[in-house]
């Protein structure tokens, strides 16, 4: 199992719809959100994503595929 971090940013006519759950729902991976930011306009979540490394690019493959934009997270973004 391996843990990545990534940014998920969503355009307005997605951020009502539930990529997040459908992610850990289609694919094997679990989805801890480290950080948000949703508003009427545009969102964005920073995600810990655990799971196979196979597992977790095709996930972010169908994400990106879904319209939401996808950015790798280097770091901590919340210590503690």
């Amino acid at each position: 199992m391996v843990k990545r971090r990534v940014k998920f940013t969503f355009p307005t006519e997605l951020i009502t719809e539930s990529v997040i759950y459908e992610l850990g729902h289609r694919y094997k991976v679990v989805t801890n959100i480290r950080r948000a930011d949703v508003r009427e306009d545009i969102g964005w979540v920073v995600l810990e994503l655990e799971g196979t490394e196979s597992e977790i690019a095709d996930g972010l493959g169908w994400v990106a595929e879904t319209g939401v934009r996808v950015d790798p997270v280097s770091g901590d973004v919340i210590q503690g």
